[in-house]
């Protein structure tokens, strides 16, 4: 049977959306690394973000999914403004 466009968008499951925002989130880290100068500390940085992405794979509960994100986002922020004080 075809699934009209509006029922498969008002079908997505919370899970989608938080697993998009998780892979978005991780995608920014790793660009905004990309900006890091030296490479030991570009490296450093991809290896950690990636065990603590990795680390954390199997988190179910809604409420530490949300402040494991808002903690990558702050360390994304934080990441972020360090490199344009570097870059001044």
């Amino acid at each position: 049977a075809a699934v009209s466009w509006d029922s498969t968008w008002t079908a997505l499951s919370p899970q989608f959306l938080r697993r998009q925002q998780v892979l978005q989130l991780y995608r920014k880290i790793l660009r905004a690394i990309r900006e890091v100068p030296a490479e030991t500390d570009r490296r450093y940085l991809r290896d950690w973000a990636r065990e603590e992405f990795k680390r954390n794979k199997d988190a179910t509960e809604e409420d530490a999914i949300r402040m494991m994100i808002t903690q990558g986002n702050m360390q994304l922020q934080e990441l972020q403004r360090t490199l344009k004080l570097a870059k001044s």
